[in-house]
């Protein structure tokens, strides 16, 4: 599966695969072949960060 353009179906879609399959952004990225910066700017664009201690995207503080 690709990784959802609309950045809020995206980051359903990495918070799941986070808390399913991947400990990091940086292993989900390698294992669905994204473009980690991509997802990560998209984002953080939307609103959002990763919180490494929940390993998930949170809203910004």
């Amino acid at each position: 599966m690709q990784a959802p353009k609309d950045p809020f179906m995206l980051l359903s879609w990495a918070n799941m695969k986070l808390r399913d399959f991947y400990p990091s952004p940086e292993e989900l990225a390698a294992g669905e072949s994204v473009d980690r910066d991509e997802m990560v700017k998209k984002l953080a664009d939307a609103g959002y960060v990763y919180d490494s201690e929940k390993n998930q995207f949170v809203i910004r503080p």
